[in-house]
């Protein structure tokens, strides 16, 4: 910001800092950008009474199956052999937006009958389209509430139709995104999906194994056959390089029914009987706990 910035004619009123886009765009307004990535929603999710998330993620290329039908359908005979290949495999992929929303649907309707003053376990996903679409929309499916935590991208990234519109948000730094991704959750489930897919299961499990969430979070890793391609965990702990304790972080599976059905048991266990009131006027967390 450069000081004729602030230069005002004579007699004329200076803004208020606070109403200055100048300043408030600026770097030296960083930091206000990054308290108002957390107080803003932090005022929603209080005021939408949600108490706690399970969080869905997963390629944001993946198409529904019709619409991944549709695409085939639709190839020129002209087309070159790439493009009906990649046009076949996002037909082969479709079957997990189908999963995300069965799985979804599943958990958003067990969960609207959780007596509870607050939400619990609100389908919540990165807010764009593929696996984070499908997800929403079985939610909304269901009936229920659906978060959308989206991210100002150059490409890709755009609010799906299916989140609740007082619940979709729009960030552009990740790690406060990151921050609303962990802080709520009290379960995370992993479709296949790219570089930010991989980035956020690590970065659960990281904080799952390190004990720095002060809760236990269930990770659902969804596609056995996908996955044990992707990532030799047992090699990881043959090399001394987790322990084999840390399988125990996880669980995987292969439909929606048992994918829910891990949920509904952990979520139960570890999150429904220590959360209830213990005693008359004995007041249940307003918002999911963590370590300081």
């Amino acid at each position: 910001m450069t000081d004729d910035e602030f230069d005002l004619p004579h007699g004329e009123s200076a803004p208020l800092a606070y109403e200055n886009p100048n300043f408030l765009n600026s770097p030296d307004g960083r930091i206000l950008r990054i308290m108002s990535e957390y107080a803003e929603p932090l005022a929603r999710f209080r005021r939408e009474q949600i108490q706690d998330t399970v969080v869905f993620f997963g390629s944001a290329r993946f198409p529904s199956m019709a619409g991944a039908n549709k695409i085939v359908e639709g190839i020129d005979p002209a087309t070159g052999e790439a493009q009906r290949k990649l046009a076949q495999a996002g037909v082969d992929m479709a079957r997990y937006y189908e999963d995300a929303r069965r799985m979804a649907f599943l958990l958003s309707e067990w969960a609207a009958h959780i007596p509870a003053r607050r939400k619990r376990f609100v389908v919540t996903t990165g807010g764009g389209p593929g696996i984070m679409e499908a997800a929403n929309r079985g939610a909304r499916e269901a009936g229920a509430k659906t978060i959308g935590l989206n991210i100002r991208l150059p490409f890709e990234q755009y609010p799906n139709a299916y989140i609740t519109p007082s619940l979709n948000f729009d960030f552009h730094y990740f790690f406060m995104r990151k921050f609303w991704f962990a802080y709520l959750a009290k379960a995370l489930v992993i479709f296949p999906g790219g570089f930010g897919t991989l980035d956020e299961l690590f970065e659960i499990l990281t904080l799952a194994q390190t004990r720095k969430l002060a809760k236990k979070i269930l990770v659902v890793i969804y596609g056995r056959e996908y996955w044990s391609k992707l990532i030799n965990f047992q090699a990881k702990v043959d090399a001394g390089e987790i322990s084999a304790e840390d399988h125990k972080l996880f669980q995987m599976v292969d439909t929606p029914e048992e994918g829910f059905e891990f949920l509904r048991s952990g979520l139960t266990e570890h999150h429904l009987g220590p959360d209830r009131p213990k005693r008359v006027g004995q007041v249940v967390p307003e918002i999911a706990k963590t370590n300081p």
